[in-house]
């Protein structure tokens, strides 16, 4: 954006966002100069970034079309959505069914401004101002009552947010309370930055954690995303992988040329209430 360009209220253009840092990351406009140093800082150390964001949107496009086409699911509520981009949820799974309803929520006021512009024709749409870690509010909304039958199977999707929880939010709890809400069934995308290298790992959430004012948690090791699958059952194969490889669609995905990190983790189901955890 210029610097005569007016931003949507509560937008601070001087602290980096992630959602504006991934808009960069995807080639999109909606950025600021604190986003693109930030991103460019974090290149420096993780220069597999901008591959990374690239696999990621194509992941989400291939879990999406999976749950529509193969699922039947015809509900979703994308939590940490970003800015909007080519092959948004409701594009993809409105390919499939034109009536899918999907419900975008993110907490960055630029998202709120640019999603309504985008969507404010589609009846089977909405968009969110909100704190993924408020289900409450977010699953009373009355945009989402107005567009998910919670008595049908929805599909929740955390795709490279939980990273942006800290651990004393505890985002293994947030999975559970979400996967308590939603019918056998349902499904939960799940997946966030990874690392086995402590070095990275660190250097990241300090970094991360700072530019963006504390709207940030921490790169963590697959282990921990394992354990928010617990009691769901995994989507098997693929199984929890690096999203890259989750049902490749063709052979000229972009690959990722170093793997300081990855985004990791997969699809599963909520079972039968007697099988949760």
């Amino acid at each position: 954006m210029g610097s005569g360009q007016r931003w949507p209220a509560g937008t601070d253009p001087e602290v980096a966002s992630v959602a504006r840092m991934y808009d960069f990351l995807l080639d999109g406009r909606d950025n600021y100069q604190a986003d693109r140093d930030a991103c460019a800082a974090l290149l420096d150390v993780v220069p597999s970034m901008k591959d990374l964001a690239l696999n990621n949107r194509q992941f989400l496009r291939r879990v999406v079309h999976y749950l529509a086409a193969e699922q039947g699911i015809t509900q979703f509520i994308d939590h940490g959505s970003g800015l909007p981009t080519r092959d948004n949820v409701h594009q993809v799974a409105q390919r499939i069914n034109p009536s899918a309803a999907v419900v975008y929520v993110d907490n960055d006021p630029i998202v709120l401004a640019h999603g309504r512009a985008l969507l404010g024709g589609d009846p089977h749409t909405a968009v969110l101002q909100a704190d993924m870690r408020d289900t409450k509010a977010i699953f009373e909304h009355t945009d989402t009552q107005r567009l998910i039958d919670f008595d049908q199977p929805v599909a929740a999707l955390f795709v490279s947010v939980l990273h942006c929880i800290p651990d004393h939010d505890d985002p293994a709890a947030l999975i559970r309370e979400v996967t308590r809400r939603l019918v056998p069934g349902s499904f939960l995308v799940i997946c966030q930055l990874v690392s086995p290298d402590p070095q990275v790992r660190d250097f990241v959430t300090e970094f991360m954690d700072q530019a963006t004012q504390h709207q940030w948690g921490r790169v963590r090791e697959q282990h921990e995303v394992r354990a928010y699958f617990d009691g769901l059952d995994i989507i098997d194969p693929p199984g929890l992988v690096e999203v890259s490889t989750w049902m490749p669609d063709n052979d000229l995905l972009r690959r990722q040329r170093t793997f300081e990190w990855e985004e990791w983790g997969g699809l599963a189901r909520v079972p039968q209430r007697g099988h949760l955890s």
